[in-house]
């Protein structure tokens, strides 16, 4: 009995648990978790619409089968465990990815403190649309209207600033402005590295400027201070064309500066009142991190590829001429149908022997639509329901792009023309690097993905994915 018992309890001790039952969140919209992150449906459709599309327009392969759901969400789910991996590895820190977020950050903060200072409708008087009318014969009642409108909106925004202005307590170190010109004039003019245009660049706020010039301070408020580099950084941030060409004054180095304290003091307003704290703006935030690492991820293990060399982009060539040929192509008249129904109706009367441009007339979404040329690119998986129609036979009710989704549509093939080999050139052999380039980045994506989901769990709710096929439309 004894010895029973002692082996039910190894049994007991070493016989695996039952897996633990994933519980689903309560959001019926949530159809994937990976770390902090949710993937909601109407993502998830969005991103299978996108992937139905064409994207290499150069080299859609005719025989590729249209995206699932679930092979879209695995993309989604790996992409959002790149930017996990990137976010822990530190790229944020980068530099070029640090002023960029900072710059979004500050943008979105004075757009929300704008719109708390605006009205929320400017409104103006019949007289007065009545005036600018007057004033300039060539505007009409609508034109006026909005012209006034925006005068309206700066007036209140200006003396929003100037008060904002007063109540930071500006303070401009002017005595500095004699060796911000002598700075800018040799940035211009005596460049440390040669410089192909009559500007100054952006890598040379970077690289001409030393740390102790970069901080020479130009003007201090109550909550922070311009530089010298803030102030390069707003005039790069200028096409060349507008710059200022009084910056070798003090008043053009004064001009720039007003113009470069903008944007601080506003965000530091919007700080104060707490709309760093705002959740949206947060996610908005988050979301723009997430593409900047996911971006730079990718860039870094593109970097990985090897160029191919001349014996592999002629073999490669050899094997796959009419990829690098000049593309089959039908020219097409089209009706497109708000549904099947409407599309089986169109087909019906066209089978009667009704004129194609009535038919389109009376069913068409758009009636204005012209004859054009259409290439596998344009159309994608749809293309062989095209190709296998012949000159003058109405193919249909058949599916197509539209817009944003997918819709019915009756087509005439009016011609059609076979694609043509061409002959190997150096601009052949550009098209072929590229490609083979560009599939094995693709792929070094596809693995790099693939080992990070070993590296982050993550969850699929099947059930809520099931119904997602954008091909299934009435």
């Amino acid at each position: 009995m004894v010895l029973l018992i002692v082996i039910l309890a190894v049994l007991y001790y070493f016989w695996p648990s039952p897996p633990a039952e994933v519980v689903a969140p309560a959001d019926p919209n949530v159809v994937a978790e990976i770390g902090d992150y949710v993937i909601t449906k109407g993502e998830l459709e969005r991103r299978v619409m996108t992937e139905l599309r064409p994207y290499d327009e150069d080299y859609y392969d005719e025989q590729a089968e249209p995206i699932d759901a679930e092979t879209a969400l695995m993309k989604m789910i790996a992409e959002k465990a790149m930017a996990m991996e990137a976010r822990k590895q530190g790229y944020l820190e980068d530099e070029t990815i640090h002023v960029s977020i900072k710059r979004f950050e500050d943008r979105g903060l004075v757009n929300m403190l704008l719109q708390k200072q605006l009205p929320e409708k400017i409104t103006v008087t019949e007289e007065e649309v009545k005036k600018k009318m007057q004033a300039d014969p060539k505007l009409d009642m609508v034109r006026a209207k909005a012209l006034l409108e925006r005068a309206e909106a700066n007036r209140i925004l200006d003396q929003y600033y100037n008060e904002l202005y007063k109540k930071s307590n500006v303070k401009k170190l002017t005595e500095n402005f004699s060796r911000v010109i002598q700075i800018h004039q040799r940035l211009l003019y005596q460049p440390k590295k040669p410089r192909n245009v009559g500007f100054i660049r952006n890598y040379q706020v970077k690289e001409d400027l030393t740390q102790e010039e970069k901080d020479i301070v130009l003007a201090q408020y109550d909550s922070g201070k311009i530089t010298l580099e803030d102030w390069f950084n707003s005039l790069c941030d200028i096409v060349p064309p507008r710059r200022p060409q009084n910056l070798n004054t003090p008043d053009g180095v004064e001009q720039l500066l007003d113009s470069t304290l903008k944007m601080p003091l506003m965000v530091s307003e919007s700080k104060s009142i707490g709309l760093d704290k705002d959740k949206d703006f947060l996610a908005q935030v988050r979301e723009y991190e997430d593409m900047r690492l996911l971006s730079e991820a990718k860039l870094r293990k593109h970097k990985e590829v090897k160029e191919p060399t001349e014996e592999q982009i002629t073999a490669y060539y050899n094997e796959n001429k009419e990829t690098f040929g000049k593309s089959k192509n039908l020219k097409i008249d089209l009706i497109w149908c708000q549904d099947l129904e409407t599309a089986g109706k169109a087909k019906a009367d066209l089978g009667t022997g009704k004129d194609f441009e009535s038919v389109k007339q009376q069913y068409s979404l758009e009636k204005e639509v012209k004859p054009f040329n259409t290439y596998p690119t344009n159309e994608g998986l749809f293309w062989k329901d095209l190709w296998a129609g012949e000159p003058n036979e109405i193919v249909g009710p058949v599916k197509g792009f539209y817009r944003d989704g997918i819709n019915w549509r009756i087509v005439k093939i009016l011609e059609k023309k076979p694609g043509e080999l061409r002959e190997y050139s150096s601009n052949i052999q550009r098209q072929v690097k590229d490609k083979m380039m560009n599939d094995q980045r693709n792929a070094l994506i596809d693995e790099y993905g693939k080992e990070l989901l070993k590296k982050y769990s993550y969850k699929i709710y099947a059930d809520r994915i099931k119904d997602i096929d954008p091909l299934d439309i009435p």
